[in-house]
C-alpha cells in the first residue's frame, strides 16, 4: 500500500505517516492538492495532510480543497508534537549568528516570531512549500548564509547542524494530520484513541435569520459535543461562508445522523468528511522506521 503526504521526506507530515501507516510505502507530493489529487485518482491508498496547529490555527488550503473537491472520507486524525529547530549547513555552523536568509513553511515561521526578531533580527525569511524543502534548499546551497527551520527528522536527512532547538514561541505546539482514503484503516493503526470524532461542512441558507443558532441548536439539545466550529469564505462573495464542524462521536451514531437531518430540514447543505479516530502520533515507533527511507 502506498500513502501520500506532503513533501519531501523528512516533513512533520512525513513523521505522521510513519507513525501510523509504518507498513506503507510513503510517497511525497510537493503541495496539499497534489496529494488529495493522487489519492482522487488511485495512485496512492491514503493522502496524509496538515489540517490544524495549535498555534497558527487551520490550514486553510485544506480546509477549502476539502470543501470545494470531491475527496474520499476522512479515516483518522493523527496529532503530532511539533518541534521546530534552526538548522544550517556543517559549514556555517559557527558564523550561523550572520545568517541573512532563513528558510521554511508559512507555518514554522510564524511559530519561531519572537525567536527570528530576536536572535536573527537581521535576516530576511524565504517561504517554501515545507520545512523539509527549506532544509534540503540549505543542504545544497552551502555557499549561501542560509538556516532552515525545521525537525530534527529533516536535520539527519539533509545533514545539517541543528544550532538553536526549539525555537517556537510557546511550549505546547501540535499539529492535527488528517488521513484520507476510500478504504477502512483504522483498525489496522497501532497507536492510542485520543477520541471518535465527525467533521461536517454546513453552508446555510441565505437570508434566514438565526440559521447558524439553529444549526448548533441541533447539536445542543442532543447532548453532542462539539470541539471545533469554523468559517471559512465561500468565495461567492463578500460575507458568504460555510462553517466546518467538529462533533465528538462517531458518523453513525444516531443523534449525529438525526442531527445532520434536522439541519438539512432547515435548508442547509451537510458535507459530511468522515467519521473517524484520533490517534496520538508515537515519535518512538517514528525513529525504528525512519531508517526505511
Amino acid at each position: 500500500m502506498k500513502a501520500g503526504y506532503l513533501g519531501p521526506k523528512a516533513t512533520f507530515t512525513d513523521i505522521a505517516v510513519q507513525s501510523a501507516f509504518p507498513w506503507m510505502e510513503r510517497i511525497p507530493f510537493e503541495t496539499i492538492p497534489d496529494c488529495l489529487d493522487a489519492v482522487n485518482a488511485n495512485q496512492v491508498d491514503v493522502a496524509v495532510v496538515p489540517l490544524e496547529n495549535t498555534l497558527e490555527g487551520s490550514v486553510h488550503l485544506t480546509v477549502d480543497y476539502l470543501y470545494h473537491e470531491s475527496n474520499p472520507p476522512i479515516v483518522a486524525e493523527i496529532t503530532v508534537p511539533i518541534q521546530q529547530h534552526l538548522m544550517v549547513h556543517p559549514e556555517n555552523q559557527e558564523s550561523w549568528r550572520e545568517t541573512e536568509k532563513v528558510f521554511s513553511h508559512p507555518h514554522a515561521i510564524a511559530q519561531c516570531h519572537k525567536f527570528l526578531h530576536g536572535d536573527l533580527r537581521g535576516a530576511s525569511v524565504g517561504q517554501v512549500t515545507s520545512t523539509a524543502a527549506a532544509a534540503k534548499y540549505v543542504s545544497d546551497h552551502p555557499e549561501l548564509k542560509a538556516a532552515a527551520i525545521a525537525n530534527e527528522l529533516a536535520a539527519e536527512k539533509y545533514q545539517l547542524s541543528i544550532v538553536k532547538r526549539n525555537i517556537h514561541d510557546l511550549p505546547y505546539n501540535h499539529t492535527r494530520f488528517i488521513a484520507v482514503s476510500s478504504q477502512t484503516l483504522q483498525k489496522e493503526i497501532k497507536l492510542n484513541v485520543s477520541h471518535i470524532k465527525t467533521t461536517v461542512m454546513v453552508t446555510l441558507p441565505s437570508d434566514r435569520a438565526g440559521a447558524l443558532h439553529q444549526v448548533l441548536s441541533a447539536f445542543a439539545w442532543r447532548s453532542l459535543n462539539l470541539s471545533k466550529i469554523e468559517s471559512r469564505p465561500l468565495k461567492t462573495g463578500l460575507g458568504n461562508y460555510f462553517f466546518m464542524i467538529d462533533i465528538l462521536a462517531n458518523s453513525e451514531n444516531l443523534l449525529v445522523q438525526n442531527a445532520i437531518q434536522e439541519i438539512e430540514a432547515i435548508g442547509c447543505t451537510v458535507k459530511v468528511l468522515g467519521g473517524y479516530a484520533s490517534y496520538e502520533a508515537d515519535l518512538t515507533a517514528r525513529k525504528a522506521y525512519s531508517s526505511m527511507g
